[in-house]
């Protein structure tokens, strides 16, 4: 693509209205999809009877077993984000990410109503994929509005709004849980779900997919189609988010469980380790943004993984300091890895097939979500063993991190200089 053609697309800068309000979206998706993590104790005590013992049944009302199978359907349902997403590289990415945004919500909502565990767990799983999806287009629209020097800036955005929605939902369940129970919890859903006919309004496509719509029809997919010329890549980044996922998969679905029924911290303590990771994020993701556009995405992408194992395996450990200091660390980790990730996965392919690959990303972290929590659950349940659980479950993805290596560093290049369109 020549020049004079690259300056012709309308780009923006990170802080720009365009990009603030497909923000916007992923702080709702993060509210309605971070839910079952911040208030599955609340879950498990609603549907299951706590005793007097040190089991995992005891303590959280429901077996490590039952809790990690329904959390494993839970996340499976994300492999419906791999047509969805791929849709977005055929209607556009504007009507497919305000559409699975508001179904999304509303299925949050209705699990409010749940009478049974496994009921909460089938309605829950009908809006998890569609949120999922709005993460990810939400990502892949930040990265396409803008150009080189602000894209990492936009993806830490993204991740910024989508953390600031979780974590609002986790002190809030943290402080009023007592109060308004996992149902109230839920029902939270429905602001952001009234407010989406107004960020609507101010949600622009992205000049790119403009430009490449003008280009080659394809036939609309059941699955996201990806060309042999890509396949190299795709392998190697659906191989990074499998492991990723293992990690984050059980260190994130557990925590607040371990927290509040295992190591019985009060909510106020809980609170206060959010908000302390919610600052490490700040400066996790302005780190992160930084060492993008300096170190590379590859290598601030490696580094940060090795930090997601090791903080993970530092706060199921044991002591109380342990799990906040873990808890902290990784979410650190976690902010720092999302610009550099973020921004590599997106400039890594042209932007026909970007969402298609989105959809495969997410599809098949949710089968290394699904593994790291069968393994962490099933090894946790034996004796209580939440340490040798993190074990188990997150020291094989250290070796794998290497095939980073594999991909070529895009940091500082736009999208149509390696794939002209």
């Amino acid at each position: 693509m020549t020049l004079p053609r690259r300056q012709a697309l309308t780009l923006y800068r990170w802080h720009d209205p365009p990009v603030v309000a497909v923000a916007l979206l992923a702080l709702a998706a993060g509210i309605g999809q971070f839910g079952v993590v911040a208030a599955l104790g609340s879950v498990a005590k609603a549907f299951g009877h706590e005793a007097a013992g040190a089991t995992i049944t005891d303590q959280a009302g429901l077996s490590g077993t039952e809790l990690g199978i329904g959390l494993a359907v839970i996340r499976l349902a994300s492999l419906g984000s791999l047509p969805l997403a791929g849709l977005a590289d055929r209607w556009g990415r504007r009507p497919l990410i305000l559409w699975t945004c508001g179904v999304g919500l509303a299925f949050t909502v209705a699990a409010s109503l749940s009478p049974t565990y496994w009921a909460f767990v089938a309605i829950f799983a009908c809006g998890r994929p569609l949120l999922s999806t709005t993460n990810g287009v939400a990502q892949v629209m930040a990265a396409e509005h803008t150009p080189a020097a602000e894209r990492a800036k936009a993806v830490a955005l993204i991740a910024a709004a989508y953390a600031v929605g979780a974590g609002a939902l986790t002190i809030l369940h943290a402080l009023a849980g007592g109060v308004l129970g996992f149902r109230g919890v839920f029902a939270v859903s429905l602001i952001p779900l009234l407010a989406l006919p107004w960020i609507a309004r101010r949600v622009h496509e992205p000049a790119r997919f403009d430009v490449a719509a003008r280009g080659p029809v394809h036939e609309p997919p059941v699955l996201g189609p990806v060309g042999h010329s890509h396949r190299r890549r795709l392998v190697v980044v659906c191989v990074l988010a499998f492991v990723l996922n293992m990690v984050s998969g059980p260190a994130n679905s557990f925590v607040f469980l371990y927290a509040q029924n295992v190591e019985k911290l009060s909510g106020g303590v809980v609170s206060a380790m959010v908000v302390m990771a919610g600052i490490a994020g700040l400066g996790g993701l302005l780190a992160g943004r930084w060492l993008a556009d300096h170190l590379g995405r590859r290598g601030t992408t490696a580094l940060t993984m090795v930090g997601l194992v090791c903080f993970g395996v530092l706060a199921y450990s044991g002591p109380k300091t342990a799990l906040v200091i873990g808890y902290v660390l990784g979410v650190l980790s976690a902010a720092t890895f999302a610009p550099a990730g973020g921004s590599l996965m997106n400039e890594l392919f042209p932007t026909s097939v970007r969402a298609s690959v989105t959809g495969w990303e997410i599809a098949v972290g949710v089968l290394g979500a699904v593994a790291g929590l069968l393994i962490f659950g099933a090894v946790a349940d034996v004796g209580n063993r939440f340490a040798l659980g993190s074990l188990a479950a997150f020291l094989p993805v250290l070796p794998v991190t290497l095939v980073i290596w594999l991909v070529p560093e895009t940091m500082g290049r736009e999208p149509e200089q390696l794939w002209p369109e």
